[in-house]
Protein backbone atom coordinates (compact mmCIF):
# COMPACT_ATOMS: atom_id res chain seq x y z
CA UNK A 1 0.00 0.00 0.00
CA UNK A 2 1.43 3.41 -1.01
CA UNK A 3 1.47 6.49 1.14
CA UNK A 4 -1.40 8.04 -0.84
CA UNK A 5 -3.85 5.60 0.77
CA UNK A 6 -2.42 6.21 4.24
CA UNK A 7 -2.86 9.98 4.26
CA UNK A 8 -5.46 12.43 5.53
CA UNK A 9 -4.64 15.21 3.11
CA UNK A 10 -7.00 17.66 4.81
CA UNK A 11 -4.45 17.96 7.63
CA UNK A 12 -1.39 18.62 5.46
CA UNK A 13 -0.29 22.07 4.28
CA UNK A 14 -1.26 23.26 0.82
CA UNK A 15 1.18 22.94 -2.05
CA UNK A 16 2.08 26.62 -1.86
CA UNK A 17 2.59 26.40 1.91
CA UNK A 18 4.79 23.33 1.50
CA UNK A 19 7.09 25.04 -1.02
CA UNK A 20 7.31 28.27 0.96
CA UNK A 21 10.90 28.84 2.10
CA UNK A 22 12.15 25.62 0.44
CA UNK A 23 15.42 25.34 -1.45
CA UNK A 24 15.25 23.25 -4.61
CA UNK A 25 17.90 21.55 -6.74
CA UNK A 26 17.00 20.79 -10.37
CA UNK A 27 19.03 18.78 -12.86
CA UNK A 28 18.14 19.11 -16.53
CA UNK A 29 16.91 22.66 -16.00
CA UNK A 30 17.89 23.71 -19.52
CA UNK A 31 15.84 20.91 -21.10
CA UNK A 32 12.23 20.84 -22.25
CA UNK A 33 10.59 19.63 -19.04
CA UNK A 34 13.14 21.28 -16.77
CA UNK A 35 12.40 24.75 -18.12
CA UNK A 36 8.64 24.34 -17.68
CA UNK A 37 9.22 23.06 -14.12
CA UNK A 38 11.29 26.15 -13.24
CA UNK A 39 8.70 28.50 -14.72
CA UNK A 40 5.77 26.86 -12.92
CA UNK A 41 7.55 26.77 -9.55
CA UNK A 42 8.51 30.43 -9.79
CA UNK A 43 5.07 31.49 -10.99
CA UNK A 44 2.87 29.50 -8.60
CA UNK A 45 5.23 28.97 -5.63
CA UNK A 46 6.91 32.37 -5.65
CA UNK A 47 7.63 32.21 -1.90
CA UNK A 48 10.11 29.37 -2.30
CA UNK A 49 13.56 30.33 -1.04
CA UNK A 50 15.63 29.59 -4.14
CA UNK A 51 16.26 27.19 -7.00
CA UNK A 52 19.73 25.80 -7.72
CA UNK A 53 20.31 24.59 -11.27
CA UNK A 54 23.08 22.08 -11.88
CA UNK A 55 24.51 23.41 -15.13
CA UNK A 56 27.78 22.95 -16.98
CA UNK A 57 29.66 25.24 -19.31
CA UNK A 58 28.94 24.37 -22.93
CA UNK A 59 30.84 25.20 -26.11
CA UNK A 60 32.91 27.81 -24.32
CA UNK A 61 29.86 29.51 -22.76
CA UNK A 62 29.90 29.66 -18.96
CA UNK A 63 26.96 28.17 -17.08
CA UNK A 64 25.97 31.61 -15.69
CA UNK A 65 25.87 33.05 -19.22
CA UNK A 66 23.85 30.07 -20.45
CA UNK A 67 21.29 30.71 -17.73
CA UNK A 68 21.05 34.42 -18.58
CA UNK A 69 20.62 33.64 -22.27
CA UNK A 70 18.00 31.02 -21.44
CA UNK A 71 15.86 33.51 -19.55
CA UNK A 72 16.29 36.43 -21.93
CA UNK A 73 15.56 34.65 -25.21
CA UNK A 74 12.96 31.97 -24.45
CA UNK A 75 9.25 32.76 -24.99
CA UNK A 76 8.53 30.38 -22.13
CA UNK A 77 9.39 33.02 -19.53
CA UNK A 78 7.27 35.84 -20.97
CA UNK A 79 4.57 35.26 -18.35
CA UNK A 80 7.12 35.49 -15.55
CA UNK A 81 8.64 38.68 -16.96
CA UNK A 82 5.19 40.21 -17.25
CA UNK A 83 3.57 39.12 -13.97
CA UNK A 84 6.49 38.21 -11.67
CA UNK A 85 9.25 40.64 -12.70
CA UNK A 86 12.60 40.02 -11.04
CA UNK A 87 11.66 36.68 -9.47
CA UNK A 88 13.82 34.61 -11.85
CA UNK A 89 16.91 36.74 -11.31
CA UNK A 90 16.51 36.72 -7.53
CA UNK A 91 15.50 33.09 -7.00
CA UNK A 92 17.40 31.05 -9.60
CA UNK A 93 21.10 30.35 -9.08
CA UNK A 94 23.58 28.26 -11.04
CA UNK A 95 25.63 25.54 -9.41
CA UNK A 96 28.54 24.74 -11.73
CA UNK A 97 28.61 21.00 -12.26
CA UNK A 98 28.10 18.20 -14.74
CA UNK A 99 25.78 15.22 -14.40
CA UNK A 100 28.27 13.23 -16.51
CA UNK A 101 31.09 13.59 -13.99
CA UNK A 102 31.83 11.70 -10.79
CA UNK A 103 30.64 13.67 -7.80
CA UNK A 104 28.56 15.69 -10.31
CA UNK A 105 31.63 17.80 -10.98
CA UNK A 106 30.84 19.84 -7.86
CA UNK A 107 33.43 21.78 -5.93
CA UNK A 108 33.74 20.90 -2.27
CA UNK A 109 32.26 24.25 -1.33
CA UNK A 110 29.22 23.86 -3.60
CA UNK A 111 28.56 20.30 -2.43
CA UNK A 112 28.60 21.47 1.19
CA UNK A 113 26.20 24.26 0.26
CA UNK A 114 23.74 21.81 -1.33
CA UNK A 115 24.02 19.33 1.54
CA UNK A 116 23.14 22.01 4.08
CA UNK A 117 20.49 23.96 2.16
CA UNK A 118 18.57 21.78 -0.30
CA UNK A 119 15.14 20.41 0.69
CA UNK A 120 13.80 19.09 -2.61
CA UNK A 121 15.55 17.51 -5.60
CA UNK A 122 14.01 17.20 -9.06
CA UNK A 123 16.22 14.90 -11.13
CA UNK A 124 15.08 15.61 -14.68
CA UNK A 125 18.40 15.40 -16.59
CA UNK A 126 18.59 12.57 -19.11
CA UNK A 127 19.51 11.75 -22.66
CA UNK A 128 16.31 10.99 -24.56
CA UNK A 129 18.05 9.91 -27.76
CA UNK A 130 17.23 6.33 -28.73
CA UNK A 131 20.49 5.73 -30.57
CA UNK A 132 23.05 6.82 -27.97
CA UNK A 133 25.95 4.41 -27.47
CA UNK A 134 25.44 2.32 -24.34
CA UNK A 135 28.47 3.93 -22.66
CA UNK A 136 27.08 7.45 -22.99
CA UNK A 137 23.49 6.47 -22.07
CA UNK A 138 24.79 4.68 -18.96
CA UNK A 139 26.98 7.59 -17.99
CA UNK A 140 24.16 10.13 -18.17
CA UNK A 141 21.01 8.18 -17.32
CA UNK A 142 22.42 5.58 -14.93
CA UNK A 143 25.65 6.89 -13.38
CA UNK A 144 24.10 10.37 -13.20
CA UNK A 145 21.17 9.01 -11.19
CA UNK A 146 23.56 7.21 -8.83
CA UNK A 147 25.44 10.48 -8.24
CA UNK A 148 22.18 12.28 -7.44
CA UNK A 149 21.15 9.52 -5.02
CA UNK A 150 24.55 9.69 -3.32
CA UNK A 151 24.13 13.45 -2.91
CA UNK A 152 20.57 13.01 -1.60
CA UNK A 153 21.82 10.61 1.10
CA UNK A 154 24.12 13.36 2.42
CA UNK A 155 21.52 16.15 2.52
CA UNK A 156 20.57 17.03 6.08
CA UNK A 157 16.94 18.06 5.56
CA UNK A 158 15.69 16.35 2.41
CA UNK A 159 11.90 16.39 2.06
CA UNK A 160 11.55 14.84 -1.39
CA UNK A 161 13.60 13.39 -4.24
CA UNK A 162 11.67 13.24 -7.52
CA UNK A 163 13.21 10.99 -10.18
CA UNK A 164 11.77 11.53 -13.68
CA UNK A 165 11.82 8.31 -15.70
CA UNK A 166 9.61 7.26 -18.65
CA UNK A 167 6.41 5.26 -19.09
CA UNK A 168 8.29 3.25 -21.74
CA UNK A 169 10.90 1.88 -19.32
CA UNK A 170 9.22 -1.54 -19.44
CA UNK A 171 8.14 -1.89 -23.06
CA UNK A 172 8.33 -5.68 -22.86
CA UNK A 173 5.16 -5.64 -20.75
CA UNK A 174 1.52 -4.86 -21.37
CA UNK A 175 -0.22 -3.48 -19.44
CA UNK A 176 2.41 -1.26 -17.83
CA UNK A 177 1.36 -0.56 -14.26
CA UNK A 178 2.61 1.82 -11.57
CA UNK A 179 4.82 -0.81 -9.97
CA UNK A 180 8.53 -1.58 -9.96
CA UNK A 181 9.30 -4.41 -12.37
CA UNK A 182 12.38 -6.64 -12.06
CA UNK A 183 15.53 -5.15 -13.61
CA UNK A 184 16.75 -6.37 -16.99
CA UNK A 185 20.33 -6.40 -15.69
CA UNK A 186 22.24 -5.49 -12.57
CA UNK A 187 22.90 -1.75 -12.76
CA UNK A 188 26.26 -2.08 -10.97
CA UNK A 189 27.43 -4.76 -13.39
CA UNK A 190 26.25 -2.63 -16.31
CA UNK A 191 28.36 0.31 -15.17
CA UNK A 192 31.38 -2.01 -14.83
CA UNK A 193 30.79 -3.40 -18.33
CA UNK A 194 30.74 0.11 -19.79
CA UNK A 195 33.91 1.05 -17.92
CA UNK A 196 35.93 -2.06 -18.80
CA UNK A 197 34.96 -2.97 -22.37
CA UNK A 198 36.25 -0.98 -25.32
CA UNK A 199 33.73 1.05 -27.33
CA UNK A 200 33.96 -1.05 -30.50
CA UNK A 201 33.30 -4.35 -28.71
CA UNK A 202 30.51 -2.78 -26.67
CA UNK A 203 28.72 -1.58 -29.79
CA UNK A 204 28.79 -5.15 -31.13
CA UNK A 205 27.42 -6.76 -27.95
CA UNK A 206 24.90 -4.00 -27.10
CA UNK A 207 21.87 -5.55 -28.91
CA UNK A 208 22.44 -8.82 -27.06
CA UNK A 209 22.93 -7.01 -23.75
CA UNK A 210 19.71 -5.00 -24.15
CA UNK A 211 17.72 -8.21 -24.53
CA UNK A 212 14.01 -7.56 -25.11
CA UNK A 213 14.31 -3.80 -24.69
CA UNK A 214 14.48 -1.74 -27.90
CA UNK A 215 17.23 0.80 -27.27
CA UNK A 216 19.79 2.16 -24.81
CA UNK A 217 17.44 4.92 -23.63
CA UNK A 218 14.75 2.56 -22.35
CA UNK A 219 17.33 0.13 -20.97
CA UNK A 220 19.27 2.70 -18.92
CA UNK A 221 16.14 4.47 -17.67
CA UNK A 222 14.77 1.13 -16.44
CA UNK A 223 17.97 0.42 -14.51
CA UNK A 224 18.10 3.99 -13.14
CA UNK A 225 14.71 3.42 -11.50
CA UNK A 226 16.28 0.60 -9.50
CA UNK A 227 19.10 2.86 -8.31
CA UNK A 228 16.40 4.99 -6.68
CA UNK A 229 14.10 2.13 -5.66
CA UNK A 230 16.83 0.37 -3.71
CA UNK A 231 16.61 3.23 -1.21
CA UNK A 232 12.95 2.84 -0.30
CA UNK A 233 12.49 3.56 3.38
CA UNK A 234 15.83 5.41 3.35
CA UNK A 235 15.11 8.33 0.99
CA UNK A 236 11.82 10.25 0.56
CA UNK A 237 11.73 9.45 -3.14
CA UNK A 238 9.06 9.18 -5.82
CA UNK A 239 9.38 8.05 -9.44
CA UNK A 240 7.50 9.82 -12.24
CA UNK A 241 7.05 8.05 -15.58
CA UNK A 242 5.81 10.50 -18.25
CA UNK A 243 4.69 9.08 -21.59
CA UNK A 244 5.39 11.10 -24.77
CA UNK A 245 5.60 14.68 -23.50
CA UNK A 246 4.39 17.27 -26.00
CA UNK A 247 3.11 20.86 -26.24
CA UNK A 248 1.56 22.65 -23.28
CA UNK A 249 -2.21 22.74 -23.06
CA UNK A 250 -2.40 26.05 -21.17
CA UNK A 251 0.71 27.01 -19.16
CA UNK A 252 2.67 29.15 -19.46
CA UNK A 253 0.91 29.61 -22.80
CA UNK A 254 -1.05 27.21 -25.02
CA UNK A 255 0.98 25.24 -27.53
CA UNK A 256 4.49 25.99 -26.24
CA UNK A 257 7.03 23.48 -27.54
CA UNK A 258 10.77 23.46 -28.23
CA UNK A 259 11.39 20.18 -30.04
CA UNK A 260 10.03 18.17 -32.95
CA UNK A 261 9.45 15.01 -30.90
CA UNK A 262 6.20 13.10 -31.15
CA UNK A 263 3.15 14.21 -33.13
CA UNK A 264 4.25 17.85 -33.43
CA UNK A 265 7.15 16.83 -35.66
CA UNK A 266 4.79 14.73 -37.79
CA UNK A 267 2.30 17.60 -38.09
CA UNK A 268 5.02 20.10 -39.01
CA UNK A 269 6.59 17.80 -41.61
CA UNK A 270 3.19 17.08 -43.17
CA UNK A 271 2.30 20.78 -43.00
CA UNK A 272 5.43 21.65 -44.95
CA UNK A 273 4.42 19.07 -47.56
CA UNK A 274 7.61 17.04 -47.18
CA UNK A 275 6.23 13.98 -45.38
CA UNK A 276 3.76 11.89 -47.35
CA UNK A 277 3.97 8.47 -45.74
CA UNK A 278 4.05 7.14 -42.18
CA UNK A 279 4.62 3.48 -41.36
CA UNK A 280 2.19 2.75 -38.53
CA UNK A 281 -1.25 1.35 -37.76
CA UNK A 282 -4.07 3.93 -38.04
CA UNK A 283 -5.99 2.19 -35.23
CA UNK A 284 -3.02 2.34 -32.84
CA UNK A 285 -3.63 4.56 -29.79
CA UNK A 286 -0.70 6.81 -28.92
CA UNK A 287 -0.26 8.14 -25.40
CA UNK A 288 0.67 11.81 -25.29
CA UNK A 289 0.82 14.04 -22.22
CA UNK A 290 0.98 17.87 -22.34
CA UNK A 291 4.15 19.10 -20.66
CA UNK A 292 2.32 21.39 -18.21
CA UNK A 293 0.08 18.51 -17.08
CA UNK A 294 3.11 16.34 -16.32
CA UNK A 295 4.87 19.19 -14.50
CA UNK A 296 1.87 19.73 -12.22
CA UNK A 297 1.96 16.02 -11.43
CA UNK A 298 5.68 16.25 -10.61
CA UNK A 299 5.20 19.26 -8.30
CA UNK A 300 2.24 17.61 -6.56
CA UNK A 301 4.13 14.32 -6.12
CA UNK A 302 6.96 16.12 -4.30
CA UNK A 303 4.36 17.80 -2.07
CA UNK A 304 2.63 14.50 -1.27
CA UNK A 305 5.94 12.82 -0.38
CA UNK A 306 7.41 15.83 1.41
CA UNK A 307 4.49 16.32 3.77
CA UNK A 308 4.81 12.84 5.24
CA UNK A 309 7.58 11.74 7.62
CA UNK A 310 9.79 9.02 6.15
CA UNK A 311 9.25 5.59 7.69
CA UNK A 312 11.53 2.53 7.21
CA UNK A 313 8.54 0.61 5.81
CA UNK A 314 7.65 3.24 3.21
CA UNK A 315 7.51 2.14 -0.40
CA UNK A 316 8.44 4.45 -3.27
CA UNK A 317 5.34 5.74 -5.02
CA UNK A 318 5.39 5.46 -8.82
CA UNK A 319 3.27 7.63 -11.08
CA UNK A 320 2.59 6.85 -14.74
CA UNK A 321 2.22 10.46 -15.86
CA UNK A 322 0.20 9.66 -18.94
CA UNK A 323 -3.24 9.97 -20.50
CA UNK A 324 -4.05 6.27 -20.19
CA UNK A 325 -7.78 5.80 -20.73
CA UNK A 326 -8.59 9.38 -19.74
CA UNK A 327 -8.07 10.80 -23.22
CA UNK A 328 -6.42 9.32 -26.27
CA UNK A 329 -6.12 9.68 -30.01
CA UNK A 330 -5.37 7.11 -32.70
CA UNK A 331 -2.64 7.59 -35.28
CA UNK A 332 -5.35 7.70 -37.96
CA UNK A 333 -7.21 10.49 -36.16
CA UNK A 334 -3.97 12.40 -35.68
CA UNK A 335 -3.13 12.33 -39.41
CA UNK A 336 -6.66 13.13 -40.62
CA UNK A 337 -7.08 15.97 -38.14
CA UNK A 338 -3.60 17.17 -39.07
CA UNK A 339 -4.69 17.56 -42.70
CA UNK A 340 -7.67 19.71 -41.68
CA UNK A 341 -5.57 21.80 -39.29
CA UNK A 342 -2.76 22.20 -41.80
CA UNK A 343 -5.17 23.59 -44.38
CA UNK A 344 -6.63 26.02 -41.82
CA UNK A 345 -3.29 27.07 -40.26
CA UNK A 346 -0.81 26.57 -43.11
CA UNK A 347 2.92 26.92 -42.60
CA UNK A 348 4.96 29.48 -44.50
CA UNK A 349 6.43 28.45 -47.85
CA UNK A 350 5.03 24.93 -47.79
CA UNK A 351 6.47 22.91 -50.66
CA UNK A 352 3.27 21.02 -51.34
CA UNK A 353 -0.21 20.43 -50.01
CA UNK A 354 -0.76 19.01 -46.55
CA UNK A 355 -1.27 15.34 -47.13
CA UNK A 356 0.15 11.90 -46.70
CA UNK A 357 -1.24 8.71 -45.28
CA UNK A 358 -0.54 5.86 -42.91
CA UNK A 359 0.27 2.39 -44.17
CA UNK A 360 0.81 -0.88 -42.34
CA UNK A 361 2.85 -2.25 -45.26
CA UNK A 362 6.61 -1.73 -45.18
CA UNK A 363 6.80 -2.31 -48.94
CA UNK A 364 4.20 0.35 -49.76
CA UNK A 365 5.84 2.72 -47.28
CA UNK A 366 9.27 2.37 -48.87
CA UNK A 367 7.80 2.86 -52.36
CA UNK A 368 6.13 6.06 -51.16
CA UNK A 369 9.33 7.23 -49.50
CA UNK A 370 11.17 6.72 -52.78
CA UNK A 371 8.65 8.44 -55.06
CA UNK A 372 7.08 11.01 -52.71
CA UNK A 373 10.00 11.87 -50.42
CA UNK A 374 13.33 11.20 -52.11
CA UNK A 375 12.71 11.93 -55.81
CA UNK A 376 10.96 15.29 -55.21
CA UNK A 377 13.80 16.21 -52.81
CA UNK A 378 16.39 15.42 -55.50
CA UNK A 379 14.49 17.50 -58.06
CA UNK A 380 14.06 20.52 -55.77
CA UNK A 381 17.68 20.41 -54.61
CA UNK A 382 18.76 20.26 -58.27
CA UNK A 383 16.69 23.38 -59.01
CA UNK A 384 18.19 25.13 -55.97
CA UNK A 385 21.69 24.19 -57.12
CA UNK A 386 21.03 25.54 -60.62
CA UNK A 387 19.75 28.79 -59.09
CA UNK A 388 22.94 29.07 -57.04
CA UNK A 389 21.22 28.36 -53.73
CA UNK A 390 22.17 25.80 -51.12
CA UNK A 391 20.45 22.39 -51.56
CA UNK A 392 18.68 21.33 -48.37
CA UNK A 393 15.74 19.01 -48.95
CA UNK A 394 17.66 15.74 -49.27
CA UNK A 395 19.31 16.48 -45.93
CA UNK A 396 15.89 17.19 -44.36
CA UNK A 397 14.39 14.01 -45.81
CA UNK A 398 17.34 12.04 -44.46
CA UNK A 399 16.62 13.42 -40.97
CA UNK A 400 12.93 12.57 -41.30
CA UNK A 401 13.81 9.04 -42.41
CA UNK A 402 16.21 8.49 -39.50
CA UNK A 403 13.69 9.95 -37.03
CA UNK A 404 10.98 7.63 -38.36
CA UNK A 405 13.30 4.64 -37.99
CA UNK A 406 13.93 5.57 -34.35
CA UNK A 407 10.21 6.01 -33.70
CA UNK A 408 9.11 2.89 -35.59
CA UNK A 409 9.14 0.68 -32.48
CA UNK A 410 6.79 3.11 -30.72
CA UNK A 411 4.36 3.79 -33.59
CA UNK A 412 3.85 0.14 -34.52
CA UNK A 413 3.14 -1.30 -31.07
CA UNK A 414 0.33 -0.80 -28.59
CA UNK A 415 0.68 -0.49 -24.81
CA UNK A 416 -1.87 0.04 -22.08
CA UNK A 417 -0.71 2.32 -19.27
CA UNK A 418 -2.49 2.28 -15.93
CA UNK A 419 -2.40 5.57 -14.02
CA UNK A 420 -4.38 5.11 -10.81
CA UNK A 421 -1.75 6.87 -8.67
CA UNK A 422 -1.60 9.73 -11.18
CA UNK A 423 -5.38 10.18 -10.97
CA UNK A 424 -5.55 9.59 -7.22
CA UNK A 425 -2.95 12.26 -6.47
CA UNK A 426 -4.88 15.00 -8.25
CA UNK A 427 -7.98 14.14 -6.20
CA UNK A 428 -5.92 14.82 -3.05
CA UNK A 429 -5.02 18.36 -4.10
CA UNK A 430 -6.61 20.85 -1.71
CA UNK A 431 -9.28 23.30 -2.84
CA UNK A 432 -7.02 26.32 -2.48
CA UNK A 433 -4.48 24.66 -4.82
CA UNK A 434 -6.79 23.27 -7.47
CA UNK A 435 -6.86 26.32 -9.74
CA UNK A 436 -3.08 26.23 -10.20
CA UNK A 437 -2.16 22.57 -9.67
CA UNK A 438 -5.11 20.36 -10.59
CA UNK A 439 -4.26 18.61 -13.85
CA UNK A 440 -7.12 17.79 -16.20
CA UNK A 441 -6.65 15.35 -19.06
CA UNK A 442 -10.05 13.94 -19.99
CA UNK A 443 -11.68 17.32 -20.73
CA UNK A 444 -9.01 18.49 -23.16
CA UNK A 445 -10.58 18.90 -26.61
CA UNK A 446 -8.28 16.96 -28.92
CA UNK A 447 -8.95 19.00 -32.05
CA UNK A 448 -8.55 22.36 -30.31
CA UNK A 449 -5.44 21.13 -28.50
CA UNK A 450 -3.64 19.90 -31.60
CA UNK A 451 -4.66 23.09 -33.39
CA UNK A 452 -2.79 24.95 -30.65
CA UNK A 453 0.10 22.54 -31.17
CA UNK A 454 0.34 23.58 -34.83
CA UNK A 455 0.10 27.26 -33.95
CA UNK A 456 2.79 26.72 -31.30
CA UNK A 457 4.92 24.85 -33.82
CA UNK A 458 4.69 27.85 -36.16
CA UNK A 459 5.63 30.34 -33.44
CA UNK A 460 8.15 28.56 -31.25
CA UNK A 461 9.78 25.98 -33.51
CA UNK A 462 9.69 27.53 -36.97
CA UNK A 463 9.76 31.14 -35.69
CA UNK A 464 6.95 32.07 -38.10
CA UNK A 465 5.02 35.24 -37.26
CA UNK A 466 1.25 35.29 -36.77
CA UNK A 467 0.95 38.29 -39.10
CA UNK A 468 2.38 36.13 -41.91
CA UNK A 469 -0.62 33.77 -41.74
CA UNK A 470 -2.66 35.51 -44.52
CA UNK A 471 0.37 35.25 -46.81
CA UNK A 472 0.77 31.56 -45.87
CA UNK A 473 -2.91 30.94 -46.69
CA UNK A 474 -2.55 32.65 -50.08
CA UNK A 475 0.52 30.51 -50.81
CA UNK A 476 -1.35 27.38 -49.72
CA UNK A 477 -4.17 28.16 -52.17
CA UNK A 478 -1.66 28.38 -55.00
CA UNK A 479 -0.09 25.07 -53.94
CA UNK A 480 -3.59 23.54 -53.70
CA UNK A 481 -4.48 24.42 -57.30
CA UNK A 482 -1.02 23.41 -58.48
CA UNK A 483 -1.57 20.01 -56.87
CA UNK A 484 -4.93 19.68 -58.66
CA UNK A 485 -3.33 20.65 -61.98
CA UNK A 486 -0.46 18.18 -61.57
CA UNK A 487 -2.89 15.40 -60.67
CA UNK A 488 -5.05 16.17 -63.71
CA UNK A 489 -2.02 16.14 -66.00
CA UNK A 490 -0.66 12.93 -64.47
CA UNK A 491 -3.91 10.96 -64.57
CA UNK A 492 -4.82 12.43 -67.97
CA UNK A 493 -1.47 11.26 -69.36
CA UNK A 494 -1.95 7.86 -67.73
CA UNK A 495 -5.43 7.51 -69.25
CA UNK A 496 -4.11 8.59 -72.67
CA UNK A 497 -1.31 6.02 -72.51
CA UNK A 498 -3.74 3.28 -71.56
CA UNK A 499 -6.26 4.35 -74.20
CA UNK A 500 -3.57 4.27 -76.88
CA UNK A 501 -2.12 1.00 -75.72
CA UNK A 502 -2.03 -1.66 -78.46
CA UNK A 503 -3.15 -4.25 -75.92
CA UNK A 504 -6.21 -2.15 -75.05
CA UNK A 505 -7.06 -1.62 -78.72
CA UNK A 506 -6.81 -5.36 -79.42
CA UNK A 507 -9.03 -6.03 -76.41
CA UNK A 508 -11.67 -3.56 -77.67
CA UNK A 509 -11.62 -5.06 -81.18
CA UNK A 510 -11.96 -8.55 -79.76
CA UNK A 511 -14.82 -7.42 -77.54
CA UNK A 512 -16.65 -5.92 -80.56
CA UNK A 513 -16.23 -9.14 -82.58
CA UNK A 514 -18.01 -11.06 -79.86
CA UNK A 515 -21.14 -9.00 -80.45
Amino acid sequence: MGFLEERDFDKVPSIKEFYKGKTILITGGSGFMGKVLIEKLLYSCTDLDRIYLLMRSKKGVKSEDRLAALYSTDYLYDRLKRERPGVFESKVHVIAGDILERGLGLSEEDRTLLVNRVNIIFHVAASVRFDDPLTFACKLNLQGTKEIVDLAKEITDLKALVHVSTSYSNTNRDPIEEVMYPPHADWRDTLKVCENIDEHTLRIVTPKYLGVLPNTYVFTKQLAEHVVYEHKGQLPAVIIRPSIVISSVSEPMPGWIENFNGPVGILVACGKGIMRSLYSDPSLTADYIPVDVSIKNIIAAAWARGTKPLEPTDDIEIYNSCAGKLNNITMGELVENGKKMGAEIPLNDSLWMVGGSITTSKTIHYIKVLFLHLLPAVFIDLVLWILGKKPMLIKIQRRIYIANLALRYYVTKQWTFTNQNFVKLRSRIKKEDQEEFYYDVENVDKFDYFMQCIIGGRRYLLKEKDEDLPMARAHYKRVYWLDKFVNCVFYGFLFWKIANSSYLQEFILGFRELF
